[in-house]
């Protein structure tokens, strides 16, 4: 059991650059939890024979080419003499590599294309930079800790997603996120570099200061003639608009698109949950300390964020609607979400944080279940061929199994508990009752209901019910459409005799259960954001 000691007041180190909370402590350990599950992935072989007759093997390897051969004469296809010639050097290529893995001493048989990140030897030590990068983010209380933490966070994940060197698409989307995430660092250097030519100050305790003054309505500054408010919020919103573009809000969120697509889909698995976690508090105790800073005006920054807010859940749902692979509806279904997040992040009260906290929590584990699901479909179809020419031309296959979302149509009937467990977490995105999603989106709109906020309410409730759309078709292809795959027969043995490594059946199973029983335990996940926002609130 995880023993957390609580800090009323926060316990600042290093001279203040940075502090300890319960907070912080615990989202480092939920960021460590969600690494290791992310690290199972690439940590076991995904599928392998139990007990086969090791007597047989050769057999089976000699006479698997006779018998492959035999039902690719049987299909049509376009150009047969080229196709059978391509499949009978790839072939023996296979039969090789199938020959070589046998080993007398055991009795099973593993059947993997071995990924590419088990020969980078930097592999770990990059993955170790971006979880310090995050660790720290998370407990910065000063401008300048901020930066050069996100970019020790930014730069790991730059190098993590050009770890590829063969893929061509993984190269090219490293590249566009280094710009763009460059170019957002200089938004967020540009913002502290604002406030302390005001206000000489980088630390956050100082904005504490000026809103408690702000608070109290001692508006009593203007005999300082170097000193003007405007200049506080103006400096946090341009560094709120470098924040928004390493978390991919509209209408920053160009980038996101592309790069989640073409990026190896274990690495975009780390891509889309780490950064924002750590962002994101980071952001609530920004929030938290200045949102009510309007001394001598009426400007808010965190108007910007309602905007922000806004813009990504009509951008995230109606964009969503056009796409045709899996990794860019994802993306954009991301930015739909962070429309709620953002939502209860800039209302800034004891119930809104709460949910912010709820929703950042269960979203997370939820995206989390949706990617491993994903991965371990393009797993299972490795013994299947298909004769669709679309399947045929796309690239970095082994990297990314599961392109496009016409690849698992008819999956029910290959794997029907991975189906119904893809199904369950979409159901969850979308906020079917009594899912955990659904009690995520309930709590936000409650809270900004609170405060007056109709018209974002409206918005968010019509984008989840068109957001819908494109969640069901997912569904809807799953269960209704014939498949198009072939499976491939090893001599007497086929797909009936392969499983999947326990590691990840067990992982989806826990998730899978923890979105679908949330209702009968929910107080463990409630209490826990309720106490988290207490703190909050009793730590000025």
């Amino acid at each position: 059991m995880v023993n957390i000691t609580i800090y009323k007041k926060g316990l600042g180190i290093i001279n203040g650059l940075f502090y300890v909370t319960s907070i912080t402590h615990t989202f480092k350990i939920f960021i460590y939890t969600i690494t290791f599950l992310i690290l199972l992935l690439t940590s076991f072989y995904p599928r392998k024979y139990i007990k086969n007759n090791i007597n047989n093997l050769i057999n089976i390897t000699v006479n698997t080419k006779d018998i492959i051969l035999e039902n690719i004469v049987t299909k049509e296809k376009v150009n047969k003499e080229e196709k059978i010639q391509n499949e009978i050097n790839l072939l023996d290529m296979k039969i090789i590599k199938q020959t070589k893995i046998i080993d007398h001493s055991y009795h099973s048989l593993i059947l993997n294309k071995k990924a590419e990140q088990f020969t980078i030897i930097e592999y770990t030590l990059i993955i170790l930079l971006v979880i310090i990068g995050a660790m720290f983010l998370l407990s910065t209380c000063d401008f300048v800790s901020l930066f050069i933490c996100i970019e020790l966070q930014s730069y790991g994940l730059y190098i993590l997603c050009a770890l590829y060197k063969n893929s061509e698409l993984s190269t090219s989307a490293a590249l566009t996120y280094f710009l763009l995430g460059g170019l957002a660092s200089c938004f967020i250097l540009l913002g502290s570099a604002l406030m302390y030519s005001n206000s000489a100050n980088f630390n956050i305790d100082g904005l504490q200061i000026i809103n408690s003054l702000s608070s109290n309505n001692l508006n009593n500054l203007d005999h300082i003639v170097w000193y003007t408010p405007n200049y506080i919020s103006y400096s946090l919103l341009v560094l709120a608009v470098g924040l928004l573009f390493k978390i991919s809000a509209a209408p920053f969120h160009i980038w996101s698109p592309d790069v989640y697509d073409n990026i190896p889909t274990i690495v975009t698995t780390f891509v889309a949950l780490i950064p924002k976690i750590s962002i994101l508090i980071f952001m609530l105790e920004l929030v938290h300390y200045s949102s009510n800073i309007m001394i001598n005006t009426d400007f808010n920054w965190t108007s910007c964020l309602l905007l922000s807010s806004l813009f990504s859940l009509i951008i995230g749902t109606v964009l969503g609607l056009t796409q045709s692979r899996i990794k860019r509806l994802f993306a954009y279904s991301t930015i739909s979400h962070l429309g709620f997040i953002l939502l209860a992040l800039s209302i800034n009260s004891i119930e809104s944080n709460q949910s912010f906290l709820f929703y950042l929590i269960q979203y997370t584990v939820t995206n989390l279940n949706a990617f491993i699901i994903l991965l371990t479909m393009g797993y299972g179809l490795f013994f299947y061929v298909s004769d669709n020419i679309e399947y045929d031309k796309l690239q970095d296959k082994n990297n990314s199994p599961i392109q496009l979302i016409n690849q698992i149509k008819g999956y029910q009937n290959l794997n029907p508990m991975l189906a119904l467990s893809f199904s369950i977490t979409l159901f969850s995105f979308v906020g079917i009752p009594p899912l955990i999603g659904f009690f995520a989106k309930q709590m936000v709109l409650s809270s900004a209901l609170d405060k007056g906020y109709v018209f974002l309410v409206l918005v968010a409730i019509l984008t989840s019910v068109i957001a819908a759309v494109y969640y069901l078709g997912i569904i809807r292809k799953m269960y209704f459409d014939t498949h198009e795959y072939i499976l491939i027969k090893w001599g007497q043995y086929n797909i009936n005799n392969t499983i999947l490594s326990s590691h990840l059946s067990i992982t989806i199973s826990i998730i899978t259960n923890l979105i679908l029983l949330f209702i009968i335990v929910p107080q463990e996940f409630l209490n826990l954001s309720n106490i988290m926002t207490l703190i909050v609130y009793t730590s000025n």
